[in-house]
């Protein structure tokens, strides 16, 4: 096994594991809970279990907004990980770990602190995910544009917040990155809003509403005519489908009522105006819909809410946030940017070379919106192509492990005795030069 710890830190979930590995040792939140019916604070793999009710649980993160805001929290949450999950030692280990880009120097201090002082590891290697995704596509592709061109433009939606970044011959370019406030966590929140609105109130239920946003949202291609038919009653309406809220008892995690009646709105994924009488399969299930329907309007103790539009609503905030009265352009726009940022010679190669990463890229026709949105905003003769990872979430984790794996990674890494001898902001010139 590697002697080499690769930990991709998001503000949502922390992916581990070792250098040369295909996929991380675990994946778990990067935050605490407490159940209502407990004192015992939860952590990592600890939420994952499915005996644990999460419902009313209180949440602690060490992230906020990108930012880490509570050092002695993370530092807790390592400890976990590192001694049961990971069970390694750490003088012996070295550790190559992602940071959000832009750090401040004080919270860099204090990351090293926990590395160096409070845990020994052997090394470090701070690296940003821009990179790290950008090494792993090429080394996919050899023969390939972003592997010859050695540029790509890595678009990362994760939990706090999304990037545009360009990338050449491996370095960020950080004078051309565009971030955008909006993440993962704010698509939660608008989801909690918009349910507590209309249905019942789920404002303090995160876990929850983070399975109902990955389970039943997708990115509209047509968000004038999903409103049309979203407004339809009934079984009319195609996006309607019902989640049921756990109930403590006799199931701990929230599930989907009918997963068919969730799938429904992929018909309209050819652009055909969808039908109900035209289909059979939905119209052979119309009446026991339709039952079911009436069944929840008379059942009012029942644990359960319906979706409709909210589904796309939801992710919708990536494209236009000034819709939803957030003073920030969507990310067709922030894409623009962050080319127009960098040399007029790299224009043309970053718009062909565009790459998706993180949790929030993994909403149905994500991809396909963002391409729709960004053609008419460039010249005619660039393409455009947008790759999305096969793996989003563990992405730039699975670069970390290649570099990781590198014969040169020691070498590049700050030890223990130059930490102790320079100091943390010396350390990491040679990092972000």
């Amino acid at each position: 096994m590697s002697n080499v710890v690769v930990l991709d830190n998001g503000g949502g979930l922390i992916k581990a594991g070792f250098g040369g590995e295909r996929d991380p040792t675990c994946i778990v939140p990067n935050c605490t809970a407490r159940p209502p019916s407990s004192k015992k604070w939860l952590l990592a793999d600890q939420l994952l279990s499915p005996s644990e009710d999460l419902t009313s649980a209180t949440l602690r993160r060490p992230f906020d907004r990108g930012h880490l805001i509570n050092p002695d929290l993370q530092s807790s949450i390592w400890a976990h990980l590192f001694t049961t999950l990971l069970k390694i030692h750490p003088p012996n280990t070295s550790i190559l770990l992602t940071q959000p880009l832009f750090t401040l120097p004080s919270i860099q201090r204090s990351v090293d602190e926990i590395i160096f002082e409070e845990f020994n590891f052997k090394s470090l290697f701070v690296a940003d995910s821009p990179s790290l995704v950008h090494l792993y596509e090429a080394s996919r592709r050899p023969y390939g544009l972003i592997s010859k061109a050695q540029c790509s433009l890595v678009v990362d939606c994760g939990f706090s917040f999304t990037h545009a970044a360009p990338v050449f011959q491996n370095f960020t370019l950080n004078y051309g990155v565009k971030r955008m406030d909006l993440g993962g966590k704010a698509l939660t929140n608008y989801l909690k809003e918009l349910v507590s609105y209309r249905s019942v109130n789920v404002m303090d239920e995160s876990f929850i509403m983070d399975d109902v946003k990955e389970r039943l949202c997708f990115v509209s291609l047509d968000v004038q005519r999903d409103l049309k038919i979203a407004r339809r009653p009934g079984n009319d309406n195609i996006f309607r489908c019902t989640y049921v809220l756990p109930d403590g008892i006799t199931y701990m995690k929230g599930f989907v009522k009918d997963p068919d009646e969730a799938k429904r709105h992929i018909s309209l994924d050819d652009g055909a105006p969808f039908s109900p009488a035209g289909e059979k399969d939905y119209t052979e299930c119309h009446d026991v819909a339709q039952k079911r329907q009436d069944r929840r309007n008379i059942d009012l103790t029942k644990n359960e809410f319906s979706l409709t539009n909210e589904r796309f609503l939801v992710p919708e905030m990536i494209f236009r946030p000034a819709d939803l009265g957030m003073n920030q352009a969507g990310l067709a726009e922030c894409i623009i940017r962050a080319v127009s940022s960098c040399h007029p010679h790299l224009h043309p190669v970053l718009y062909e070379s565009i790459i998706l990463t993180g949790g929030s890229t993994l909403f149905p026709r994500f991809a396909q919106r963002l391409e729709r949105e960004l053609r008419p905003l460039i010249p005619d003769d660039y393409q455009v192509k947008i790759t999305t990872q096969e793996d989003p979430i563990i992405g730039v984790w699975r670069g970390g492990s290649l570099l990781a794996s590198s014969p040169d990674f020691e070498a590049m890494c700050i030890t223990k005795s130059e930490y102790e001898e320079c100091g943390s902001a010396r350390c990491h010139k040679r990092f972000f030069n």
